[in-house]
């Protein structure tokens, strides 16, 4: 076994709560899947047989999933806060290998070899997948008008090959000044620093770095630290003990600093890391020798997919953008099922649109338009409905006449005789009144109505 898969599916979805405080994040349907099926399907297309998966007790009990592979659930407590560096340390008896580790909100076509090759032909630390940001281009309902929080910018830098990860900061760990180490430009002279890449939250990583997760306690997040420091570990020294210290404590400390390095959990007999000093020459190392020896020994690769679809559904736009993306997604993917159930009862087929998809059990009522939108399971549409750009969860009933328009009707809610809404979500049980009237509002929880 070359990879053990791992898959993350244990986060609240902190960005998207209207939706994800009544439906786990693993859970949201797109294109009428858990969410987490799209890693799994991405995992089983490549070869992976088995897979970790990282989740709660809740979820678990939830899921039902269409898959060949054994899935190997872990399950988290609920009062257990934990990062994702954190649950990978959790599993960290498991894992007997290198890693792939992949986050649940994962939706791509990527040939994942791309990926794995790279960590395979430079025998890397860590293989990334990133990808250009993309920025929703439909109306987040409850959003219009409100002003667009700022994302902090990631600053990445490769070298001419686009495949070397050479530098990673975010604006917000930055003063006024991008300032990068001599150390990195005496090796690679040439970078390219870019801007506007999404980190697709896939990483290939040497089973020696699970191992240092586990001694190095203070590293929460695989994003924001554990990538950033290994990274950075490419062009500094080991941390070394430095030689004749009278103070038992210093040396103490030292210990414990060398002992909590990625260096020291590198295992020495790897032929490839371990040049020999005798047969080297002093003109192949310029400067300190020890540096030399342990030179290239952290390496770290980034494939940049320039074509194709990669989404992490992390926001309520991402989750609409992605549900809109999933028919041309699942013809990528060679999946010929039809977008129509063949248990779904549809009165007037021509009034439901090509790229529509209408789950099992659905009835559709006359003189009923459906289009651009995704039908959930046991739902309940009745006569002379007009319903665009929707997405519409399971066991939803739509009475007589109703309109809806750039909206998200979360499961088990009821759209009254009449009403008529846009650029709404409503949330999960929530009941609207006949010929009630909404725009851009967020109807979600106990309260009965809230205006974003």
């Amino acid at each position: 076994m070359e990879f053990q898969a791992v898959v993350m599916a244990a986060g609240g979805g902190s960005r998207m709560t209207d939706l994800t405080s009544s439906i786990p994040k693993p859970l949201l349907p797109v294109g009428n899947r858990p969410l987490l099926w799209y890693p799994l399907n991405l995992l089983e297309r490549a070869g992976f047989e088995e897979v970790i998966v990282i989740t709660r007790k809740e979820i678990q009990k939830m899921l039902n999933l269409d898959t060949k592979m054994k899935l190997d659930f872990v399950c988290i407590s609920d009062n257990m806060d934990m990062g994702t560096a954190d649950s990978l340390r959790h599993i960290h008896q498991k894992i007997k290998t290198d890693v792939l580790v992949l986050s649940c909100d994962l939706i791509t076509d990527v040939d994942l070899y791309k990926v794995v090759d790279l960590f395979r032909t430079h025998d890397a630390t860590l293989s990334m997948l990133m990808k250009k940001t993309h920025e929703p281009t439909e109306v987040v309902p409850g959003q219009k008008g409100k002003k667009k929080p700022v994302e902090q910018r990631d600053f990445i830098g490769v070298d001419d090959t686009g495949k070397r990860l050479l530098f990673m900061a975010n604006e917000a760990d930055l003063d006024e000044e991008l300032v990068i180490k001599r150390s990195i430009l005496q090796k690679h002279p040439r970078m390219h620093i870019r801007t506007g890449l999404m980190d697709a939250h896939l990483y290939c990583l040497k089973k020696y770095v699970v191992d240092f997760l586990v001694e190095n306690r203070t590293i929460t997040s695989l994003r924001s630290e554990l990538i950033p420091h290994l990274v950075r570990k490419q062009f500094s020294s080991p941390t070394s003990l430095q030689q004749g210290l009278d103070n038992k404590e210093e040396d103490q400390k030292k210990k414990e600093q060398a002992s909590l390095d990625i260096y020291s959990f590198i295992k020495e007999d790897n032929s490839l890391l371990k040049p020999a000093p005798d047969n080297s020459c002093w003109n192949d190392h310029r400067g300190d020798m020890n540096e030399s020896l342990h030179e290239g020994k952290v390496r770290c690769y980034v494939h940049i997919m320039k074509e194709g679809l990669c989404y992490r559904v992390n926001t309520l736009g991402l989750y609409i953008e992605a549900n809109r993306q999933v028919p041309k997604l699942l013809l990528n993917l060679g999946l010929e099922e039809p977008l129509v159930h063949g248990s779904a009862q549809i009165t007037d087929r021509g009034m439901v649109g090509s790229d529509s998809i209408i789950g099992s059990s659905t009835q559709v009522g006359e003189k009923t338009s459906i289009k651009h939108s995704i039908i959930g399971s046991m739902c309940t549409i009745k006569d002379k409905v007009k319903i665009t750009n929707c997405i519409i969860m399971n066991s939803v009933t739509i009475e007589e006449g109703c309109c809806l328009q750039g909206s998200v009707i979360c499961h088990n809610a009821v759209i009254e005789k009449g009403a008529d809404i846009k650029d709404c979500l409503i949330g999960s049980d929530q009941r609207l009144e006949m010929k009630a009237k909404h725009v851009n509002e967020v109807i979600v929880g106990t309260e009965q109505l809230m205006e974003i």
